[in-house]
């Protein structure tokens, strides 16, 4: 470690449950649609085992726990035996230097139309409302969404069951641990939040019912891998896809507490966004309740640069920072922090396109870029 290095909090060891860090640089969960057929692809070796790096913490990309999780093109899976044979060597190419690898498990419910599900059925959500036509990460296309079908509350535990199996399968892969999705408008947030989840049964409603369908997922998983295996990824503040809640700092709360007792390995959530105030931006909420209620590893995620995450370390707003547009553009991340060297700019347009190279596994190292 440089001394330039031994200076900034971001760079320091951190022990995370039985894993030992070597830094707090966390590669965020980050969709790249190059999976075809929903099977990982050779070229998402290069692409991770790029980012890896001695006691450094990777989470994957989005990876859809059923046939019914899709929602989008070429996003891997984990629900057959060819997906999990696929991963293997991915894995095993982060693990081979030095990495840590948590897979993230997802379904997106409503976030999807009847071209992404089996047999041309309505995609399942905790409710029958569709979401509005939106404008895709391009800036050009539009997605259109299929009405949902409201799932039966005898057809939740099945769902329940399908993340449960794709945690089991992670473990096959070679993973170290899952990161339940339970962020982003997706399958399991449309259930938190009360502008989507229009429920009378015991799934809908109040608080408690409204976070009970994550919970009994994090219960499942917890008792088929393990706690220390699990994290939980949150944002309670966010409106992505429609899904947004009356009361979020009670939300927050309430699953940092509810998490805790469950003694999950981490809790990975999303900053409120910043609202421009004047000249300067300023945010009205805080992650730090949630951070003060949960006892594990806290993670935090957000547009975090070299300096904002170095102060959330130091001031202790969080153990760990997760960096996505960053990380993508730049496969040494962390070198360059540990040497505050210059930046890869990131290519927007590159971002959800199938290349299995163009602006995925081309961007320079440190070294090339000099």
């Amino acid at each position: 470690m440089s001394s330039q290095s031994a200076n900034t909090s971001l760079l320091t060891p951190y022990q995370m449950g039985k894993f030992h860090l070597s830094h707090r640089v966390v590669l965020a969960p980050l969709t790249r649609q190059r999976s075809y057929g929903n099977v990982p692809q050779p070229h998402a070796i290069l692409y991770y085992s790029q980012r890896a790096s001695n006691g450094g913490l990777l989470i994957t990309e989005a990876t859809g726990v059923s046939d019914t999780a899709q929602g989008y093109p070429y996003t891997p899976g984990i629900w057959t035996k060819e997906q999990v044979e696929a991963w293997k060597p991915i894995v095993d190419a982060v693990h081979a230097k030095g990495g840590l690898f948590f897979c993230q498990i997802w379904h997106v419910g409503r976030v999807s139309n009847e071209g992404f599900q089996p047999d041309g059925q309505a995609p399942i959500s905790c409710t029958d409302k569709p979401l509005t036509p939106q404008i895709r990460a391009n800036g050009i296309d539009t997605a259109q969404f299929s009405p949902p079908r409201r799932l039966r509350t005898d057809e939740i535990p099945l769902v329940v069951n399908d993340f449960r199996l794709a945690a089991r399968n992670a473990m096959e892969a070679g993973f170290d641990g899952v990161e339940i999705h339970g962020a982003n408008g997706y399958l399991i947030e449309q259930f938190m939040k009360d502008k989507v989840n229009d429920r009378t049964d015991e799934y809908g409603g109040s608080l408690e019912n409204r976070c009970r369908f994550a919970l009994e997922i994090v219960e499942a998983i917890v008792k088929e891998i393990g706690a220390d295996r699990v994290g939980f990824r949150i944002s309670p503040f966010a409106n992505y896809m429609e899904s947004e809640d009356s009361n979020p700092k009670a939300l927050g709360l309430y699953m940092a507490e509810s998490l805790s007792k469950h003694g999950i390995l981490y809790c990975h959530a999303i900053e409120p966004r910043m609202i421009k105030v004047g000249e300067k931006k300023e945010c009205s909420d805080s992650l730090l309740p949630m951070r003060k209620a949960f006892t594990g590893t806290f993670i935090a995620a957000g547009g975090y640069d070299r300096e904002d995450g170095d102060k959330a370390v130091m001031k202790g707003h969080a153990d760990l920072v997760a960096f996505g547009r960053l990380f993508l553009a730049n496969p040494d991340l962390p070198k360059r922090f540990e040497l505050n060297a210059p930046l890869n700019k990131y290519h927007r347009d590159t971002f959800y396109i199938s290349d299995p190279v163009v602006g995925y596994t081309d961007y320079p190292f440190l070294e090339e870029a000099m």
